[in-house]
């Protein structure tokens, strides 16, 4: 199976590029909504917060999901080895919801510029943090 750490390889290029734009459209958001008077800013904001979902956050996440699929289809002993897979792709089942949840987001901005506060978006920007740091423990520590 020397094919499967180039697998592992790519799986964990796709997470990081996945997480990168986890990380920062929420950031957008709160660009987007603090500046809400500022039409030309909005415009821009609202391009880069398309781009950054459609061009980099969703390949990046189906490639992450994919990946991880296959090394699961060419590993199956792997859950045999604990309970920490099944907890890891638990959270990664919410981080997946929270990746669709920021296109709804995003959309909402589109219509609504005053949709939620900025406050809000700083909070909801911490969620992906938390589900990173508990998938990694679960692969690296794998205390369960």
């Amino acid at each position: 199976m020397a094919y499967y750490t180039w697998i592992l390889a790519f799986h964990v290029m796709s997470f990081t590029s996945w997480m990168a734009m986890l990380f920062y459209l929420p950031r957008l958001f709160i660009y987007h909504r603090e500046h809400s008077d500022n039409v030309e800013f909005g415009e821009v904001v609202k391009i880069q917060e398309y781009k950054l979902y459609a061009y980099i956050g969703v390949p990046a996440m189906w490639a992450t999901i994919i990946s991880g699929s296959v090394m699961l289809y060419l590993n199956p002993g792997i859950f045999q080895s604990g309970s920490w897979m099944y907890i890891k792709l638990f959270f990664l089942a919410f981080l997946t919801a929270y990746s669709f949840s920021l296109n709804s987001i995003r959309k909402k901005l589109i219509d609504n510029p005053e949709y939620k506060s900025g406050k809000y978006f700083r909070f909801y920007n911490e969620v992906p943090t938390l589900l990173m740091i508990a998938i990694v423990i679960m692969v690296v520590v794998k205390p369960f």
